[in-house]
């Protein structure tokens, strides 16, 4: 009865990770032979993997990562573009404290929002809080926010994430309240906030997709994402392609 009572008492307490360790230390050979401590000490560890479990799962959800990615899965052969110690030192998220903009570029298929997708489940890991959008939708959401009176309380949501991730940038044009709207979330942003963005366009030809006949809005935009930005260029041949090549050797 103590027993059932301690649990239920936990339970109460929202202490879920230490109550479901409690009942099992119950039925445990092993946990008999512990001391005290240490036994209070596993207590205190399931607790804290629960609750950090529970909390990589919230920003996750939070986050709708298109792609269900991992650093620790990488595909690093040769002519991709990609440094082991670049990654490495992505994986660490000091980026995303300072407030630094990521630039991923590739043609199609290199894996460009699948690698994003990876640093976005890390940055999550870190216990920071990301959002990934499609621009191109992103920008037909805000668009019709103006209508309804929503734009300033998305526009606030869009500025305080840790990690913004905007895929798919050049896919679509751009009008001239899209392109209002894209300065508007990278100036709430800038110097703050970190905007990871992936496109086909290499960065040089940023300058004439933004433009639409404006470049003073175009050198706006690209003054705020590009300066400072770590960039990595993709390379090589659609992972896709491979990647099904190797399943087939595989077989």
């Amino acid at each position: 009865m103590l027993t059932n009572d301690t649990i239920r008492k936990m339970n109460e307490m929202k202490l879920f990770g230490m109550a479901k360790g409690f009942e099992d230390q119950q039925v445990s050979a092993a946990a008999a032979h512990l001391s005290f401590e240490e036994r209070i000490g596993l207590l205190v560890d399931q607790e804290m993997t629960y609750r950090d479990n529970k909390r990589l799962k919230r920003l996750l959800q939070t986050a709708k990562l298109r792609e269900n990615a991992c650093v620790e899965d990488i595909d690093y052969r040769s002519g991709r573009g990609l440094d082991r110690a670049e990654i490495a030192s992505l994986a660490l998220c000091d980026w995303i404290g300072h407030g630094i903009n990521l630039i991923l570029t590739g043609p199609t298929g290199s894996g460009k929002t699948w690698l994003g997708c990876a640093l976005g489940n890390q940055a999550c890991r870190r216990g920071l809080t990301v959002v990934f959008h499609r621009l191109p939708l992103l920008l037909e959401e805000l668009a019709v926010s103006h209508g309804d009176g929503s734009f300033r309380k998305k526009l606030n949501q869009l500025a305080k994430v840790d990690l913004l991730i905007l895929d798919d940038f050049g896919m679509a044009a751009l009008n001239a309240i899209g392109r209002n709207d894209l300065l508007e979330v990278i100036e709430q942003r800038c110097g703050n906030r970190s905007t990871l963005i992936t496109s086909q366009l290499p960065v040089d030809r940023w300058h004439d997709y933004l433009s639409g006949g404006n470049p003073t809005m175009a050198d706006a935009i690209l003054d705020r994402l590009v300066s400072g930005a770590q960039r990595i260029a993709l390379k090589g041949d659609s992972m896709r392609k491979l990647k099904g090549k190797d399943r087939a050797k595989v077989a």
